[in-house]
């Protein structure tokens, strides 16, 4: 389905809605040079649970913007966030009286943990995946170096940010796969034309800039401390910092006050757990189990 955001901009989203008399509704916000549809298995299993899922091609990402994959005009960050805010609105209205939930992985967690502040009461629950808690150096240097690399043009490709990054995540590991432990999972993600390719350092400069919005007195303030959360991530996730920095998220949110945050932490598991074939059950249940318990407790 093509739908327009409030600037105009056409965003394509991906509509998994073969759920008989359906409990809620899943949002999914994918991650960082991938998109929508690789989420279709787990959507499908949403859907034979009971649930409609729905999931959009983040701007300069999949069907939205294949022309020129990242990159897109405007605040990239920000201007994501506001579509997925605005898709929940639509999707509420259109499926009014059921249960609604997001779940944003990777880039879209960090979405997901800026949508949570500005608008998680828009939804009964949220689940944030391959996360860290970032306030960090890295997010200042990285601010530096996008902001220089802009200036030579915007759309050039962020070669040295993602050596920095997934280059240093892959060193983590014998066989250089950070993305996760599954062989075929890892081929289909390099094979895929929409999948792997190198995000803009204008893309990098508005996701800097986003999480540098993050953890402030203002962002903190806007926390909706009664809602559900669940933090899920692999063991040995890099982005999440080997399970340390998606702890220091749960005790950041704690901290703040919110009273129903719990973490997961599957062994083994790098950074896309949701692929890996190993304990793929476990992985998945554990996410419709968060759903139906916050669907049972409303009935």
């Amino acid at each position: 389905m093509e739908f327009t955001s409030g600037d105009g901009k056409t965003i394509f989203v991906h509509e998994w809605l073969g759920a008989d008399d359906p409990k809620g509704v899943v949002q999914i916000v994918h991650g960082m040079a991938e998109h929508a549809k690789r989420y279709e298995p787990f959507a499908r299993y949403l859907n034979e649970h009971g649930y409609l899922v729905i999931a959009d091609d983040h701007r300069g990402h999949g069907q939205t913007d294949r022309d020129t994959l990242g990159y897109a005009a405007g605040d990239m960050f920000a201007d994501t966030l506001k579509d997925e805010a605005a898709i929940t609105d639509f999707y509420r209205r259109k499926y009014a009286g059921l249960s609604y939930f997001l779940f944003g992985f990777s880039y879209g967690s960090f979405l997901a943990q800026a949508y949570l502040s500005q608008y998680g009461e828009k939804t009964d629950g949220i689940v944030i995946g391959g996360s860290s808690y970032k306030k960090d150096f890295e997010v200042y240097l990285g601010s530096l170096v996008a902001g220089a690399g802009c200036l030579f043009g915007a759309k050039r490709k962020a070669k040295l940010i993602e050596k920095l990054s997934f280059g240093a995540y892959a060193k983590k590991f014998d066989d250089k796969q950070w993305l996760s432990n599954d062989v075929a999972n890892n081929l289909t993600y390099e094979k895929d034309p929409l999948s792997g390719f190198t995000c803009s350092y204008r893309f990098y400069k508005d996701f800097f800039k986003g999480l540098r919005g993050l953890y402030t007195k203002k962002y903190a303030e806007g926390l909706p401390k009664e809602l559900p959360v669940l933090l899920v991530s692999g063991e040995k996730d890099p982005v999440g910092n080997m399970g340390k920095g998606v702890k220091k998220l749960l005790s950041y949110y704690r901290k703040q006050g919110m009273k129903n945050v719990k973490l997961v932490l599957f062994e083994n598991s790098r950074h896309e757990f949701l692929n890996e074939r190993m304990e793929r059950a476990e992985k998945w249940n554990t996410l419709l189990s968060f759903f139906d318990k916050i669907f049972e407790e409303k009935a």
